[in-house]
């Protein structure tokens, strides 16, 4: 089902909420009102939100650049970013927090040196696989990102890692937006997207692991005859 979006419904819906709810936050769940806010607002307050929620504001500004009010490709580069400052900030509070890491968690947690040595080399070699996990799982990244850089990783190579995952999914979202945003029930498809981006890039990286480990095993054998 589609929305009758004649050009003097859109403008009577935007006066009407321009009139009240101006400065009101939006309902990052509901895409019609997410979308109604953004185009009462420009790209600096846009871009703040999507550092919240992205994946709802993306696709709702994509609809909105889908009608003209945004240019799509500054949209999309306000969406990566929305997502990899935060996962910067946290990477620098572990990583400018070290000392008061140590002394609160580090301490519950038994993190002794010699277990901190331990953590870093695993993650070192896991880091691309640690990475991707983090970024599509809920609540988990918040305290992993603060950890790699307690750890002191590399910010490069973590920067990488994030937007590997971060830059097809704010593409993903924005395409939804542009293309499919006058959908009558597009919460529900954003709610799906939701579920199936993390689901298929925890397929992929599985299937990934498998091929490497069987074509590992294969060169084995085969070096043995």
């Amino acid at each position: 089902m589609l929305f009758c979006w004649t050009k003097t419904a859109k403008k009577a819906i935007i006066r009407a909420y321009l009139k009240g709810k101006t400065m009101s936050f939006p309902d990052l769940a509901n895409f019609h009102q997410t979308f109604l806010w953004v185009i009462a607002h420009g790209y600096v307050l846009i871009f703040l939100v999507m550092c919240a929620e992205g994946p709802v504001t993306t696709a709702a500004a994509g609809f909105a650049s889908a009608l003209g009010y945004f240019n799509p490709w500054i949209i999309l580069v306000l969406s990566i970013s929305g997502d990899l400052v935060p996962d910067s900030l946290y990477y620098m509070v572990g990583y400018f927090g070290r000392f008061a890491f140590i002394e609160k968690l580090g301490l519950r947690l038994h993190l002794t040196e010699t277990r901190v040595g331990r953590m870093e080399d695993r993650l070192e070699k896991n880091f691309g696989k640690t990475m991707v996990a983090l970024k599509v799982t809920p609540v988990i990244p918040t305290f992993g990102f603060m950890l790699i850089g307690y750890l002191k990783l590399s910010f490069i190579r973590f920067t990488e890692y994030s937007a590997l995952v971060t830059v097809p999914k704010s593409i993903m979202f924005l395409a939804i937006g542009y293309y499919f945003g006058r959908l009558y029930d597009i919460n529900r498809y954003l709610h799906y997207a939701g579920i199936f981006f993390p689901v298929a890039v925890l397929v992929a990286l599985l299937v990934y692991l498998g091929y490497k480990k069987i074509a590992a095993i294969v060169a084995k054998k085969a070096g043995k005859i």
